[in-house]
């Protein structure tokens, strides 16, 4: 159940009309009064002899004990309460019962015989609207500061009482909802989402591995966003606000939003924090970078990728060992991860990777104050990604697109399990949502690459296959017997014969891998292991058929935010231990 406490009016019976109404789409259906101040208001919607001026009237009289210059300017409270898409319908007598519970939480009829006038309307079978006067019947004014977050705690006791959806508690650090003007309006312009939540996402991916102010207002320009600074007296840059081309007012005009209101990280000064270096760390080596050591000669999108992989690993182990500020952090930049990813990946894995990183956004924020600074790795694999261009769904692209995705999914848990520790159940549902949407994206990317190693495991002799079963054996006793019958383990021993040729320890390999993050979760064993085997041996993901080693160098420049010089950059050093 989600009440919304809306913007204070000064127009009760205009509230009124639309209330009453039949809506934007035609979707009030039989509006009707179901409890009021004193159960006694004229229904205009009922009562063929009640009007909304009598209605309004009613509401209103308390103005009239106070002078005219004492009058509130806004004296409108507008209160809705929805039930969620699967709740069943609930009778007037119970809406009317939620009604009363609402406006006593909140403070606007406490109970003490002399609060605020208001009715409760309602138009829909999911949710009703409470409108009340802002005077009480002694003149004063109600006390409802809070009055969100005390409607919040009413709602999730009644939702235990009848049996409904129970939606996890907030905390404040939530994006602000589209509201249901917007929502509507969207509905009305064939737009799949409110501006607002487009904005927002826009907004994150141009912050995704941006090295500053000038780097972030280049993107937002090139995602054809419409622009407005907020310049001091002394010419420094205090905000922003940004607009879709085609959202605009009556009058015509932009619609922009600063933004603070799309979410709370994304104001200027949050936005800020990213590009900041503690003092003490300024001139000392990044420990939050992973090692790095010498990567297969891959450059483009396949080696941004595998250096996002490296980084995630370690981040996999800051979150599980770190301190709360630093593991903050870092989950912070894997927000900025994803987007990146989702911007640069293949068609059929696009859309999964897009609502992963759009709902992974709720988990990236909580009041956990996180360390900035210290995530410098993963922004510099955000960096990485958003300008090494658009990656194919095959080859070396595809095989290192789908082991980040893997690493990212193990990442997505460990979020869930970080955030459920500290009792932060909404960031742990959204990174657990999140989460699934990676397995669909990984669903997609794998088959071509996994089935690849397959075949190259099914052309191994019977003499190293066995050399293999046996290493598994060893390393896996109680794991070996489902390892060998999933349809990855030939993959899984091709890896293998991989890396001893390649002049490592297989056992021990395979060893570390299994005891540095746990396989419980995993759909399939041997996929997993076959990516960790790979990104811990440093071994090229997949090698590639001239078909698509033709494609990759034939392939167009970056996105339009990478300049030629940093594309350049960016692949010079890719070359680099």
């Amino acid at each position: 159940m989600i009440p919304r406490i809306h913007q204070q009016g000064s127009n009760t019976l205009g509230l009124l009309h639309y209330l009453y109404g039949r809506g934007t789409h035609e979707e009030h259906v039989d509006p009707h009064l179901v409890a009021s101040f004193d159960d006694m208001a004229p229904d205009p919607g009922r009562d063929p002899s009640a009007t909304k001026k009598d209605l309004q009237h009613i509401l209103d009289q308390p103005l009239s004990l106070l002078a005219a210059d004492q009058r509130p300017d806004k004296h409108v409270w507008h209160c809705s309460v929805r039930t969620a898409p699967d709740d069943p319908v609930l009778s007037d007598a119970q809406w009317g019962d939620i009604a009363r519970r609402m406006v006593a939480a909140t403070g606007i009829d406490p109970g003490d015989g002399a609060g605020c006038r208001w009715a409760a309307v309602r138009h829909a079978d999911d949710h009703i609207h409470i409108i009340a006067t802002l005077v009480r019947e002694d003149g004063r004014r109600p006390d409802h500061h809070r009055s969100g977050k005390r409607a919040q705690n009413e709602c999730r006791l009644i939702e235990k009482e009848l049996g409904l959806h129970q939606i996890a508690p907030g905390d404040g650090t939530a994006a602000p909802r589209p509201t249901s003007a917007e929502r509507h309006k969207a509905q009305r312009q064939g737009r799949k989402r409110p501006a607002r939540e487009e904005l927002r996402e826009t907004v994150r991916r141009a912050v995704a591995g941006a090295t500053g102010e000038e780097e972030f207002f280049d993107r937002l320009a090139s995602a054809g966003l419409l622009i407005r600074r907020r310049i001091a007296p002394s010419g420094d840059l205090l905000g922003f606000k940004v607009a879709l081309p085609g959202d605009r007012n009556r009058g015509g005009d932009p619609i922009f939003y600063p933004g603070s209101k799309l979410a709370p990280d994304l104001s200027l000064p949050r936005i800020r924090e990213r590009w900041t270096v503690p003092a003490d760390d300024a001139t000392s080596v990044d420990r939050s970078r992973p090692e790095q050591p010498t990567l297969p000669d891959v450059s483009g999108p396949a080696f941004a990728r595998r250096r996002a992989t490296a980084a995630t690993w370690q981040t996999l182990l800051i979150i599980d060992h770190g301190d709360d500020a630093t593991a903050a952090a870092q989950i912070a930049a894997a927000g900025e991860v994803l987007d990146a990813l989702a911007q640069t990946s293949a068609a059929h894995t696009r859309e999964e990777l897009r609502q992963a990183a759009f709902i992974f956004e709720r988990a990236s924020r909580s009041h956990v104050k996180a360390l900035r600074g210290q995530d410098r790795a993963l922004r510099q694999a955000a960096h990485d990604l958003a300008h090494s261009g658009p990656a194919l769904g095959r080859g070396e692209d595809g095989a290192t697109t789908a082991m980040l995705i893997d690493m990212a999914f193990f990442l997505a848990i460990a979020t869930a399990n970080w955030h459920s520790a500290r009792h932060h159940s909404q960031q742990a549902m959204a990174a657990r949502q999140a989460a699934n949407h990676l397995h669909a994206a990984y669903t997609a990317a794998a088959p071509q690459p996994m089935n690849v190693l397959r075949q190259r495991g099914h052309r191994l002799t019977p003499r190293v296959r066995q050399r293999q079963a046996d290493l598994l054996h060893q390393v896996l006793p109680e794991l070996a017997e489902r390892v060998e019958a999933e349809a990855g383990w030939p993959a899984l021993a091709a890896t293998l014969d991989d890396v001893q040729r390649a002049g490592h320890n297989p056992a021990a390999l395979l060893a570390d891998s299994v005891r540095r993050r746990e396989l419980g979760t995993a759909t399939s064993i041997s996929d997993v292991l076959v990516w960790r085997l790979r990104r811990s041996a440093h071994l090229i993901a997949l090698a590639e058929s001239p078909s698509d080693t033709a494609a990759r160098d034939n392939r167009r420049t970056p996105p339009a935010t990478a300049t030629r010089s940093t594309t350049s950059t960016v692949r010079d050093s890719s070359r680099r231990p």
